[in-house]
């Protein structure tokens, strides 16, 4: 593998990240923009902000989960990696066009997946991750939901008897905080995930250590940034069905789903379990509007996210299948 193919697929690594960032950005900023407590370049500065801080504070768990949980390290070459992001890109510019909120985490997990059984069918995948991880399509957004429907009973409890007009005000203010968190928790899962990647390039490239080893301090802060910068740029056409078309928000409701989805993801990092960003938000959007009653979700608007939730590994396994037989004649 020459240094050209390595230095390329590491940047399209890159840009599959900072895509990451571009396409989730919605997911942290969608509350605090419906309910006006931050304009809208002011709400992806802080939240592209605390993304790369979670570098500091965050284990390499969810990377290593990546790097050798998902397809067995001995058939990864570049042009699995090169499958896998291209799969993943397409699925994220596909749905990004079409605002519809789905996960680059799957995408990427789907894209390992495609490539994996185009070069060697199913004994390339390692079925215990990749089960895992699909089983956590569907308890990521349950725990989102059970949390920050949790959270908003706790806050309609503790504020009943305070006026509507003091409980804004506080909660203006604390919704930045809850976003700031959510942040912290997207920054530490789906970073990790493109670290995990150049991280396994590297080793089947013999250019990193050994697999037991830590990826180098570069490709980490380099995915940081990457992801950071990516989400200063904001995948608007994403914020609206966020923000309000599933239920609408008011501060004290965006506070609860942030604090909600942003405990969830602290949890799934702490497992070393990649999971969505997207599900997890939108699960926490939907429990904090359900405390008002089922009438107050848009459930329509839910299912056709959830589409995408069923859709996104098998559609971007088959793009990435496809993309590693191109591979085989351009690298």
């Amino acid at each position: 593998m020459s240094f050209g193919v390595i230095a390329t697929l590491v940047a399209v690594a890159l840009l599959f990240d900072f895509m990451n960032g571009f396409h989730d950005a919605a997911n942290s900023i969608a509350t605090i923009v419906s309910t006006r407590v931050l304009k809208p370049f002011q709400a992806v500065v802080w939240a592209a902000s605390f993304n790369f801080l979670a570098y500091f504070l965050f284990h390499l768990t969810v990377a290593k989960t990546i790097g050798k949980g998902t397809i067995e390290p001995s058939i990864v070459d570049h042009y699995v990696i090169f499958g896998a992001l291209i799969g993943a890109i397409i699925w994220n510019i596909i749905t990004w066009y079409y605002g519809i909120p789905s996960s680059s985490s799957h995408a990427l997990i789907g894209g390992l997946v495609g490539a994996a059984l185009a070069k060697v069918g199913f004994s390339g995948l390692i079925m215990s991750g990749v089960l895992k991880i699909i089983a956590f399509i569907f308890i990521a957004p349950f725990l989102g939901f059970v949390i920050g429907g949790g959270i908003m009973v706790m806050v309609s409890w503790l504020c009943r008897n305070m006026p509507q007009r003091k409980v804004d005000k506080y909660f203006r203010r604390l919704q930045l905080l809850s976003a700031a968190a959510y942040s912290l928790g997207h920054g530490g899962n789906d970073a990790q995930k493109t670290v995990g990647i150049i991280w396994m390039l590297l080793i089947a490239a013999g250019v990193s250590q050994a697999a037991d080893a830590a990826p180098p301090s570069w490709v980490v802060l380099s995915c940081y940034t990457a992801m950071g910068i990516g989400t200063m740029f904001g995948g608007w056409r994403i914020v609206k069905t966020m923000g309000n078309r599933i239920t609408k928000l008011n501060q004290a409701r965006g506070f609860s789903a942030n604090s909600g989805g942003a405990i969830t993801l602290f949890m799934a990092t702490a497992l070393g379990i990649p999971v969505s960003t997207t599900h997890t938000i939108t699960g926490a959007i939907a429990g904090v509007g359900s405390t008002r009653g089922a009438r107050r979700v848009r459930w329509g608007v839910a299912g056709g996210i959830v589409w995408a939730w069923v859709l996104t590994i098998p559609c971007s396994a088959a793009m990435a299948a496809l993309a590693w037989y191109v591979g085989l004649w351009i690298l």
